[in-house]
């Protein structure tokens, strides 16, 4: 379980992990089409959907001769099952590995050739693929993808390589961090039935014995039309990317969504505690409290009780300054280094809030954790002022302006909220309903969900580091 990103502005869709088994698309005509309400200034997105199901969304914005380019894959370490942790990461590395038409590594140098940057990413709840290029590229670019997408094949020997490459990005990335390291351990004590309690990279066990067959049925499973989303933003006119998304994209066949079964996690009755020691300078301490999540723009209290929860995190540690920045890291007294906070809003599996810290010299986590819980405890008792409300409802605002910089975070945003199963015009709506949380549903949720039924300790204890160990080399073909 990697930390929460700080759940702030419309940045909240960095955090978006996917909420509840999400519909399934259904083969439509594609004449079928929708958008989200025009707002000054912004271009309107718009979406289609073509007749094998696949989803198409367009966001025109014509500042700069280029395009984003994004193809979403709904599913994830998530959707993985016990023994084969890891395949949808190492099947993500499989796809640059080519089809019939293209070699290893061919997909990535026409990319180069065009003059655009290419990745892809695996997160628990979607798999995406994306090129930033110009945008009289695009239609190369669309056929590129829409054949990897539905004729990926490589030879056992290639699949093995990169299994070794995966590998070493384990040990880098996980092994070699005593957070991250920690956050797996936490991971496993939060989570009892959820998938959530597995490592998106896998467990190394798993990609031990992993088989090039493993990635293939993962494949052959969820690559289809009807659960994947095509999302193109930049200098574009939506119904020519829609013709070249149905000449392209909408002739690979139709096949069904697999079912998905939801996998509830039990309730919690009692505190978890867990700790994990590793060579680190300091000390850390998480505390992760299971909490609602926002499962769509409906009222209704748990809605209401998420979006307060995320403006208490803000408040908490949404700028500088704030109040564990304050109360923790300041003054001759200072318990912490740094603290935080994070809250989970929303996702297709149960969400967190999430404090931390980092014991000043002489201090211990159990002083730090003790904080961190008396800061919350404060708000439950005193509330939160306006002036502290409004700061943070003009940062998230602010933040909704300065996203339409960069047509990539655009077209991010809207992949996300596909896989979220949201509107188009899900941020518009969030703001809204963010900058209408009011003090006293901010104290009512700091006095719900702190306790100790929610809450799950991690604690780093560090031990000496080995003078003779040397760094780990990032290895060759590492995507991301």
């Amino acid at each position: 379980m990697k930390r929460p990103l700080r759940c702030v502005a419309a940045a909240c869709w960095a955090t978006l992990i996917l909420a509840g088994p999400p519909a399934q698309a259904q083969a439509v005509p594609a004449t079928s089409t929708t958008s989200a309400p025009a707002r000054a200034g912004a271009s309107v997105p718009v979406q289609f959907t073509l007749a094998n199901g696949m989803t198409l969304i367009v966001k025109p914005d014509r500042r700069a001769p280029t395009v984003a380019h994004m193809l979403w894959v709904r599913v994830g370490a998530m959707d993985e099952v016990d023994g084969t942790s890891g395949v949808a990461h190492i099947l993500e590395h499989m796809l640059f590995k080519g089809t019939a038409q293209l070699g290893p590594g061919e997909f990535s140098r026409r990319v180069a050739a065009m003059g655009g940057r290419e990745n892809a990413f695996t997160s628990r709840d979607a798999t995406g693929y994306y090129q930033q290029i110009p945008s009289n590229r695009l239609e190369e670019v669309m056929k590129l993808e829409a054949d990897r997408f539905a004729n990926n094949r490589w030879p056992d020997d290639e699949f093995r390589r990169e299994l070794e490459v995966v590998k070493e990005e384990r040990r880098l990335r996980i092994e070699d961090s005593p957070r991250a390291m920690l956050y797996e351990v936490i991971s496993g004590a939060t989570y009892l039935a959820s998938p959530y309690r597995r490592p998106i990279s896998g467990w190394m066990g798993d990609l031990e014995t992993m088989a090039p067959q493993d990635a293939r049925e993962f494949f052959q499973r969820w690559y289809v039309p009807a659960n994947a989303a095509v999302v193109v933003a930049g200098d574009v006119d939506p119904q020519q990317v829609r013709r070249l998304a149905e000449r392209i994209y909408g002739t690979i066949p139709a096949r069904p969504v697999p079912a998905r079964k939801a996998r509830i996690e039990p309730a919690q009755a009692g505190a978890r505690r867990v700790e994990h020691k590793a060579p680190a300078e300091q000390s850390y301490v998480a505390l992760s409290y299971k909490v609602p999540q926002l499962r769509g723009f409906e009222p209704g209290p748990e809605g209401d009780d998420a979006l307060a929860l995320t403006v208490l995190a803000a408040v908490l540690d949404g700028y500088s300054g704030a109040r564990l920045d304050r109360a923790l890291t300041q003054g001759p007294d200072r318990v912490a280094d740094s603290a935080g906070a994070g809250n989970g809003l929303w996702g297709r599996g149960p969400q967190l809030f999430t404090l931390d810290g980092v014991p000043a010299p002489g201090k211990t986590p159990e002083q730090v954790e003790a904080a961190l819980r008396a800061e919350v405890a404060k708000v439950a008792r005193e509330g939160v002022n306006e002036a502290e409300l409004q700061r943070v409802k003009t940062r998230w605002v602010a933040a909704e302006v300065y996203k339409l910089d960069s047509v990539f975070s655009q077209a991010r945003e809207l992949g996300t909220f596909w896989v979220q199963g949201l509107p188009l015009d899900a941020s518009e709506r969030l703001i809204e309903r963010l900058k209408g949380v009011t003090a006293a549903q901010v104290q009512g949720v700091a006095a719900r969900y702190f306790g100790d039924d929610q809450l799950t300790v991690g604690i780093l204890r560090p031990l000496p580091r080995d003078p003779n160990a040397r760094p780990r080399t990032p290895p060759a073909g590492l995507r991301h």
